[in-house]
């Protein structure tokens, strides 16, 4: 039996996981077509338009803000609800945003666009908070612990061929079709992705009972909605390397866009190549997910798979052409099929079952803190000292952020 056929149908799974099994594959199909298509080009749309390193920052960020504020009432709101029904509702009110991309066009010129993209970012953002931290939960309670690296690499698997799909059909597209029609396009092609995805969310349903107090609700106060006590547990230290991780990783996001435009000078169809040799990538290495996880475990994966993500940002700074480019998008896709499932199953193997919630709004805390602040100040700094030399600044950040994984996490 291939790899594929094995990972594909379910084999060996008990009847009573399948259906979510399967509706958490539908969903991540229909969401690689989404961030194939309108989610990656869009920093792309935004350089084309002439945006600044300060707005495609601000574009990546602004969700970011409204976490922060949110995140841990969010928690609270969510102690009370069933976790299924909040992800799939907030996911409808989220993702209908990706409809409105549309028209802007027709609506405004390059500035008045791409500020109303970032003032739409702004606003996604209060749907994404209870969206991002339900759907942790959701998972956890949906798939037994001992099948998550299974089910994540299969996700990995099934994203990476939609993704894929959708990244070269969307570079093809815009490079026959005239701008910025070309882009709207693909934003509906993505928005019609966004709802399909939202729909298979709607039949997965938890495993556990959803734990109660006595009273019918959690205890209220500052303190309990605060919840200071997780960063005196051994939580707390998972918290601070995850931190330094996620302010390494988005440290560089926001220039990345800007190298492959303005220095590299490629064009839509080799970004899209590049894109779909990444998932390709990524592809291969989910199917060994597993198995890795069984013999090293998902905190040292994802140690590793951190320090190897240095590569990629540096690599990218001393490159000048397109090959470095795809050569980076390779084996930049081995190490993301590594870290992208590794680093969710080890989150959740530190999180007390009964306290979800709490734990991973404060992990939503810290990464859209990594996301504000290392989107605007990444910007900043690449605008201090150069694209490239901040880039290897930023790789080096990287490197220490996985030994800081592998020694404190």
């Amino acid at each position: 039996m291939s790899t594929i056929h094995r990972l594909s149908l379910n084999a060996g799974v008990p009847s009573q996981y399948r259906s979510n099994f399967s509706h958490f594959y539908w969903d991540i199909g229909w969401f690689g077509i989404l961030s194939g298509s309108a989610v990656n080009f869009l920093s792309i749309y935004a350089a084309r338009l002439g945006a600044s390193a300060f707005q495609i920052g601000l574009l990546g960020s602004m969700g970011a803000v409204i976490s922060l504020l949110i995140a841990l009432p969010t928690a609270r709101w969510l102690e009370r609800r069933e976790v299924g029904r909040v992800v799939f509702w907030t996911s409808i009110v989220y993702r209908l945003f990706y409809f409105l991309w549309i028209p802007l066009p027709w609506l405004f010129g390059p500035q008045g666009q791409i500020w109303a993209l970032i003032i739409m970012a702004f606003l996604m953002g209060i749907p994404a908070v209870p969206l991002g931290v339900g759907f942790n939960a959701l998972f956890a309670s949906a798939v037994p612990e001992d099948w998550r690296a299974h089910v994540a690499g299969v996700r990995n698997v099934v994203f990476s061929i939609t993704f894929m799909a959708s990244s070269l059909g969307s570079g093809y597209l815009l490079d026959r079709l005239p701008f910025p029609a070309g882009y709207q396009v693909l934003f509906a092609i993505g928005a019609f992705g966004a709802l399909m995805s939202s729909y298979h969310l709607y039949f997965i349903r938890p495993l556990e009972a959803a734990a109660k107090t006595a009273a019918g609700a959690p205890p209220s106060g500052l303190r309990q909605t605060l919840r200071l006590d997780i960063w005196k547990s051994s939580f707390g230290r998972v918290l601070l390397v995850l931190l330094a991780f996620h302010l390494a990783q988005y440290l560089a996001i926001p220039l990345f866009p800007l190298y492959t435009v303005n220095v590299l000078r490629l064009a839509d169809s080799q970004i899209g190549l590049g894109t779909a040799l990444f998932y390709l990538t990524v592809l291969l290495g989910s199917t060994q997910l597993a198995r890795l996880a069984r013999r090293y475990g998902h905190q040292r994966l994802t140690g590793w798979g951190v320090m190897a993500m240095s590569l990629y940002p540096i690599i990218l700074a001393l490159s000048h052409s397109v090959l470095p480019y795809y050569f980076l998008q390779t084996i930049g896709g081995v190490v993301w099929s590594v870290v992208g499932g590794a680093q969710p199953n080890y989150l959740l193997e530190r999180v007390p079952a009964d306290d979800r919630p709490a734990h991973l709004a404060w992990y939503s805390i810290v990464v859209n803190a990594c996301v504000l602040g290392g989107s605007l100040a990444g910007s900043a700094i690449g605008g201090w000292i150069g694209l490239s030399a901040a880039l290897l600044l930023f790789g080096l950040l990287r490197l220490l952020a996985g030994a800081a994984i592998l020694k404190w996490g």
